[in-house]
């Protein structure tokens, strides 16, 4: 399928691995130029590199945090005029809520909800001058089901959710939508724990933790950080405009709800 978005402009954050990587491999395979953000500024520029040579389009990096301020403003320097935004950021510090401090809290606020706000806030109006405009947050499935340990990501990601639902309304008909994806379990870097960046794993124990990691999943297996990014790249499509305002788990049907 042609998803019409060859020639497009996207700006992905946190793409120099795991599921931002995925969608700006998804979105490039498709044409689309990238402006990429990360905080290593070694991975980030490999990753350019790779996928400008692989899929033939423009790719730049923006490196920093963009969960900062700085970070914010050198994406969007790089990027003023993007046609698609995916929002990503690693998540907060695991841990029993109790235990959090007030600058823990304000942090995951910052990372996990303001900071896509304000990338949003940076763009939205000019995609809605344009007439097309997508964007894809990435969140988490605990924004629907409680996932134990996850207190400081769910309360922020679910705000972004909240928020961002009355927002998606207001620009649905210039042709600009706004989804979430609630990634479930998936095969990154994120569920292999603690471990040397750049270390191989041990086939084994690799199909050992997958095995593990699977029970209870209606799938019977971890998704792939493909698969998780050709659904992003189909909310960023044409194809994809009268869709907005959702949230889509990418769980293997691990969330059971009849609605």
């Amino acid at each position: 399928m042609d998803l019409g978005i060859a020639g497009k402009t996207a700006l992905v954050c946190g793409a120099s691995k795991g599921l931002g990587r995925a969608c700006a491999e998804a979105l490039a395979a498709e044409g689309v130029h990238l402006v990429i953000s990360g905080r290593n500024a070694e991975a980030l520029q490999a990753a350019a590199q790779e996928l400008a040579s692989r899929h033939g389009v423009k790719v730049v990096a923006a490196v920093g945090d963009i969960t900062t301020q700085a970070g914010q403003d050198e994406a969007v320097r790089l990027c003023p005029q993007p046609d698609i935004l995916v929002n990503n950021a690693a998540g907060p510090p695991v841990g029993d809520w109790r235990s959090f401090t007030r600058e823990q809290w304000l942090a995951a606020a910052e990372g996990n909800m303001v900071g896509a706000i304000l990338l949003i806030r940076a763009v939205i109006d000019g995609m809605a001058e344009r007439g097309f405009g997508r964007i894809v947050n990435i969140t988490s499935l605990s924004v629907y089901t409680p996932i134990p340990g996850l207190d400081l990501s769910s309360g922020a990601r679910a705000g972004l959710t909240a928020f961002l639902a009355g927002v998606a309304r207001t620009v649905a008909d210039r042709n600009v939508t706004i989804n979430n994806m609630l990634p479930g379990k998936l095969d990154t870097d994120r569920l292999r724990g603690p471990h040397e960046p750049g270390s191989i794993e041990d086939p084994a124990e690799g199909a050992a933790r997958r095995a593990r990691l699977s029970t209870g999943i209606p799938a019977g297996r971890l998704g792939t950080p493909e698969e998780f990014g050709q659904i992003c790249a189909f909310l960023c499509s044409t194809h994809a405009g009268y869709m907005t305002g959702q949230n889509i788990p990418v769980d293997g049907g691990l969330y059971v709800s009849s609605f």
